[in-house]
């Protein structure tokens, strides 16, 4: 039976601190895990030449799950590059893959972040939460979670303890 729920991660390193957060957030194995880093996606092409690509394939097996949980890390204030061309290439859905588009509504996604610092600016999902309301998914919500010294804080154990208990 296939898991309803999906973990996709963009980061610039597989086993890095969002690697971290999701085995974290998977410790009972509920979700599929998938690392965008081991994707070759190309960026958003007006001509649509990157059809050749990673993105369709993965595309079609994403639309198999319920909810999506993304974990990007901060980098420069915003989403990872991966995640960016990630959520650019989602406009390839709505010009040429329009079917495989249409099965994004009613769907829910999620978002983690996380960073070094505690202090994150409330802009940061809103790319996620507006994206998602323009392709009929549900937005589940965003946490931030806080890596020192190598480990996730207890605090930020706590709040994603919390957020993953919503979903």
């Amino acid at each position: 039976m296939l898991k309803n729920r999906a973990i996709i991660q963009a980061s610039s390193r597989s086993e890095g601190n969002s690697r971290m957060i999701a085995k974290h957030i998977n410790s009972n194995d509920k979700y599929d895990f998938f690392d965008l880093n081991k994707k070759e996606i190309l960026h958003f092409d007006y001509d649509f030449n990157n059809r050749n690509d990673d993105f369709f394939p993965l595309i079609q097996e994403l639309i198999a799950y319920d909810r999506w949980i993304l974990i990007s890390p901060v980098y420069w204030y915003t989403m990872s590059g991966r995640m960016k061309v990630f959520f650019d290439r989602l406009s390839d859905l709505l010009k040429i893959y329009k079917d495989t588009g249409r099965k994004l509504r009613g769907k829910s996604i999620a978002l983690i972040s996380c960073s070094e610092d505690e202090d994150l600016n409330e802009a940061f999902e809103i790319p996620v939460k507006l994206s998602a309301e323009y392709l009929g998914m549900n937005y589940l919500g965003h946490v931030h979670a806080v890596i020192r010294n190598g480990q996730l804080t207890d605090a930020s154990k706590i709040d994603l303890k919390k957020f993953i208990e919503q979903q």
